[in-house]
């Protein structure tokens, strides 16, 4: 038996190569039933926008591997050669390893994003539904999944924003304590600002005004954030309105001066203001920064936060690895003793098949019994076996972390003749 994972990431392949092999989630039936051959015991197959995946229990490695390889070819119609040289391979602990790094955010882009731990979940139970998993997996893939809490409950690796975005909202709940029942407004409908607008709206924010120059597209972003779309020369107008504005456009010079902010806070009564510039250049005129209640963030600020976090980050991404490192080790002493299993159901059937032969030898010299007669014999064979059998079963067990296991059960196997 052993534990094989083939498979690249953002690391090892450029996107143009992952996106060939990439499987979405719903579609993971197909393959993980496809992808067959009679030394792969058990599959489960992850697919995220950063990696692709193939994990597998095996009778035999090369075997295997080999045919991974020629699955990706011929499900997803590349060239081995398109993707092979990207190709990693790990075995048993490292492999074992791999996943849990992965289902604690180790392996990510972005480490400690929350994402992986469901995405790692989903592909477990495709697998499970699929019928392509087993003792070995369930094992397996269930403390993978614990490791992802624990990393997440036993340190901070996903408190402190990484991403422009996210660390954007991070600074407003610092102005505001809570963004429940606070209004935004997004200036630009660009990708940066729809993701801060996400976070916004998954913080509490319950309004937001979307503005663009091309009313069209801020449209399209107003209604995927329950938001309204709102014309480019009302902005001043619905500013009044704003708590948190976002601005990311391609202004060549900025959008929002002193005089204007200046007019809206008089007309909001010096309320609180909080304007996150991601533009480059600025959309938002730097003195804006000077009125008292106003708050304004750049990009530059934002990277000084983002730069501070990734650090925290690493640190606690060192206690994450200790953790990691524990469950490993756990799970391959609890795969240690699934070596010793086959051995002790061995000789158990072994002295089952010894008693019942001597039983009935016994049983015929002895002539007509009852039935409570007969069972008496039986239940003191048996007791006589389990007792005999009961200490060099603990024994073996116990030798499972101790560096002897494979002895002793090539000893068992030779002194009872079970290869015999």
């Amino acid at each position: 038996m052993a534990l094989v994972v083939v498979g690249l990431n953002h690391k090892t392949a450029p996107v143009a190569v992952r996106e060939k092999l990439a499987i979405a989630e719903p579609d993971l039936a197909e393959p993980l039933a496809q992808f067959r051959h009679p030394m792969l015991n058990e599959l489960v197959i992850l697919s995220t926008c950063n990696r692709v995946e193939i994990y597998m229990e095996t009778n035999d490695t090369e075997v295997c591997t080999a045919a991974c390889t020629d699955f990706l070819v011929t499900y997803r119609g590349v060239a081995s050669a398109t993707f092979e040289a990207h190709l990693v391979y790990r075995y048993d602990t490292e492999a074992v390893r791999h996943l849990y790094r992965v289902a604690a955010s180790l392996d990510s882009l972005v480490v400690g994003e929350p994402q992986i731990l469901g995405q790692v979940k989903a592909a477990y139970m495709a697998a499970r539904q699929a019928g392509r998993t087993g003792s070995v997996f369930h094992q397996l893939f269930d403390r993978a999944l614990g490791v992802g809490k624990a990393v997440r409950h036993e340190t901070g690796i996903n408190d402190n924003a990484v991403s422009v975005s996210y660390a954007a909202v991070e600074l407003a709940k610092k102005i505001f304590e809570s963004l429940r029942e606070r209004t935004a407004m997004v200036l630009g409908a660009g990708e940066t600002s729809e993701l801060a607008a996400r976070h916004l709206v998954r913080q509490g924010v319950t309004s937001i005004f979307v503005a663009n120059r091309t009313h069209e597209r801020a449209v399209r972003l107003a209604q995927a954030l329950q938001g309204k779309a709102i014309a480019w020369e009302s902005v001043e107008e619905y500013l009044v309105h704003t708590d948190i504005v976002v601005s990311s456009t391609a202004a060549p010079e900025p959008i929002v001066d002193k005089a204007m902010v200046q007019r809206v806070m008089r007309a909001r009564r010096r309320q609180a203001m909080f304007f996150i510039d991601i533009a480059v250049p600025r959309d938002i005129d730097p003195e804006v920064n000077s009125i008292e209640n106003v708050f304004l963030y750049d990009i530059d600020d934002l990277e000084h936060v983002i730069a501070a976090n990734r650090r925290e980050r690493e640190r606690e991404a060192l206690v994450a690895e200790e953790i990691v490192w524990r469950e490993v080790r756990q799970f391959d002493l609890w795969l240690e003793a699934q070596d010793a299993v086959p051995t002790i159901v061995a000789l158990r059937q072994r002295a089952e098949r010894i008693r019942q032969e001597e039983l009935e030898k016994a049983l015929a010299k002895l002539g007509p019994l009852d039935d409570r007669q007969r069972r008496a014999i039986d239940a003191l064979t048996s007791g006589i076996v389990n007792k005999l059998l009961h200490t060099p079963t603990v024994n073996l067990k116990r030798s499972t972390g101790q560096g002897r296991l494979r002895d002793d059960i090539q000893l068992v196997r030779h002194l009872f003749g079970l290869d015999s």
